[in-house]
Formats: C-alpha cells, sequence, structure tokens
C-alpha cells in the first residue's frame, strides 16, 4: 500500500499542479531562446503520433518503467509496467488516472494538466495560457520550462529536447512545494499506426463480462 502511494503522489506530480508556493521567476528571452521555442513548437506540432518506452522517477528516487503511447491531438496512453498497478489515459477530454488496486479512476480535464501541453492541437509554448520562464543549454540539449501563464505559482513543467536531432527526450514536472518528478523517453518511434483503442478507457468496474455462448 505504502508503495501504491508513493507512485500515485509521484503521478499526481506529473500531471495536476496545485497553487502554493511562489511563482518561479521569469528569465527575459534572448533571440537564440525564441529561436528554439519556435523550433520546439515546430517539432511538437510535427508530431502526430510516437511510441517510446519511459521512466518515471518520484521525488523520492522511486523509479517505474513503462509504454508510452501519444497521438495528437489530444490522446496518450501511459501503461506502466507490472506490478505496478497505474494505467494513465487522455482521451481528448480527460486525463484518466487508474490504480486497479484501489479502485475508482480520477477524471482531470485535460486542459487543466501539464500532459495537455504536450497534445493540445496547436502548441504554443510562449503566449496565450501558457509562458516560459527560461531556456537553458548545454551541449546537444535544450531545455525550455513553462508555466501557466495566469497561476504561475501552480508549478513548471520543463520540456528537454536533444538538439540534434531536434526531439524530445524527457520532461520535469516541478510542484507547488518545489518537488520534481522526472519522465525520460527512449526508444522512441514517430509517425506509427496506433490503434485507437489505446486512448479509450472502460472502467472495469462497469464493464461485464463476455459470455461464452458456444456449446
Amino acid at each position: 500500500m505504502a508503495m501504491r502511494r508513493i507512485l500515485l503522489l509521484a503521478l499526481a506530480a506529473v500531471f495536476v499542479t496545485a497553487a502554493q508556493a511562489a511563482p518561479p521567476a521569469r528569465t527575459p528571452l534572448s533571440a537564440q531562446d525564441k529561436a528554439d521555442i519556435a523550433r520546439a513548437e515546430e517539432y511538437l506540432n510535427g508530431v502526430t503520433t510516437l511510441k517510446a518506452r519511459f521512466l518515471q522517477v518520484s521525488p523520492n528516487g522511486t523509479s517505474v518503467e513503462g509504454d508510452a503511447y501519444l497521438s495528437r491531438p489530444g490522446k496518450l496512453r501511459l501503461q506502466y509496467d507490472p506490478p505496478s498497478p497505474l494505467l494513465v489515459v487522455a482521451d481528448g477530454s480527460f486525463l484518466i488516472v487508474h490504480d486497479s488496486q484501489l479502485g475508482e479512476p480520477s477524471y482531470i480535464p485535460l486542459g487543466s494538466t501539464p500532459a495537455g501541453i504536450l497534445v493540445r492541437p496547436g502548441v504554443k509554448l510562449d503566449g496565450g495560457d501558457v509562458a516560459v520562464t527560461r531556456v537553458t543549454r548545454q551541449p546537444g540539449v535544450v531545455r525550455i520550462s513553462v508555466v501557466e501563464a495566469d497561476d504561475a505559482a501552480a508549478g513548471e513543467i520543463t520540456l528537454v529536447f536533444s538538439d540534434k536531432p531536434f526531439a524530445l527526450r524527457q520532461w520535469l514536472v516541478k510542484d507547488a512545494q518545489h518537488q520534481v518528478t522526472t519522465v525520460s523517453l527512449y526508444q522512441a518511434q514517430s509517425g506509427l499506426s496506433l490503434d485507437s483503442k489505446l486512448f479509450e478507457f472502460k472502467n472495469p468496474k462497469f464493464t461485464a463480462p463476455s459470455l461464452n455462448t458456444g456449446n
């Protein structure tokens, strides 16, 4: 039970933030920063489907792996490896978090989660309802940190891209208590045909077992 609570708390940090702490300071954006933001927007808007393995590390160091599926706009699935009971599905309207051992799934409006930035129809990282707080660069890596424009204290998501080729490799979510959860992608493949059923969620509690009508 304790391990499940830890994983659920880590998952909540990845997808849901709650306003408490002071907002992160915004750094003035240079011409290079704006160019990198434009590259990130072009890349994200060009992704139609993505399949990858992922490694999620919670603030206390607990880690879990699984398969990630993305179909833009609006669709996401995180299938955690056993023995984790967790499943996350974005069906276009809601982000659904289900723990098969705890029971009832949670339905969260997709637009109110950091994950919504990745799957919205037109990604714009600096403008409208989101704002870039800073852009940092290391050899071969570009990091872009984003907050909600009208509620920066709610938390921050940092998107980490490889430079050549330019591709999303990781995201980090800092919650209102400054706890950081990291999700890293590897073995990523894009442009695949993904089964639409991956992005459907049927609550097992209300799914009737199939009947065997054979004689």
